[in-house]
């Protein structure tokens, strides 16, 4: 049988809180997004434009679960590491330990790590919501201020109104 790769094509979005975003499709879904701006090409513009929906959702605070399939190319355990960081809740946050004794293997903590640093679609599987044991923020692909900005986006919006009166 012949592993044949995907088609992938790509899609800027100009502006969005943390810069520029490319988005790149395979033939099976989104498979990555990268911080800044790279080739752009015209066509499947209906994937394209939901995934750029949806970020915009998301950015806006009216959106805390994507839609869009994707499709994450990795290792069996990259695989798993990335299932248990989608699993994150919007709005908490969990640290590489936790993430590790999840997978059942408190000493893993590194190899999840690195694992998360090489999640090829940042936000839409949310690695900033993965922190260090001791609460800091640590790496971050786009950047440890994108982090910052995406955990104080989805803060905002998961705080509850204590002054809300039903």
């Amino acid at each position: 049988m012949v592993n044949v790769p995907p088609v992938m094509t790509n899609f800027v979005i100009e502006d969005s809180p943390v810069g520029p975003l490319t988005l790149v499709f395979s033939t099976r879904g989104l498979m990555r997004l990268q911080f800044g701006r790279f080739r752009s090409d015209e066509s499947e513009q209906t994937r394209f434009q939901q995934a750029r929906d949806e970020l915009e959702a998301y950015f806006d605070g009216d959106l805390t679960t994507f839609s869009i399939r994707l499709d994450q190319q990795g290792t069996a355990f990259q695989k798993r590491v990335w299932n248990a960081v989608n699993a994150i809740p919007y709005g908490e946050t969990r640290s590489y330990g936790q993430l590790a004794h999840q997978l059942g293997n408190p000493q893993l903590a590194r190899a999840v790590g690195h694992a998360v640093g090489l999640n090829p679609i940042p936000i839409l599987c949310p690695c900033h919501r993965v922190i260090g044991s001791n609460g800091r923020l640590t790496g971050y692909l786009g950047g440890v201020h994108a982090k910052e900005v995406l955990l104080n986006l989805e803060a905002k919006k998961a705080q509850p109104n204590l002054f809300n009166t039903f």
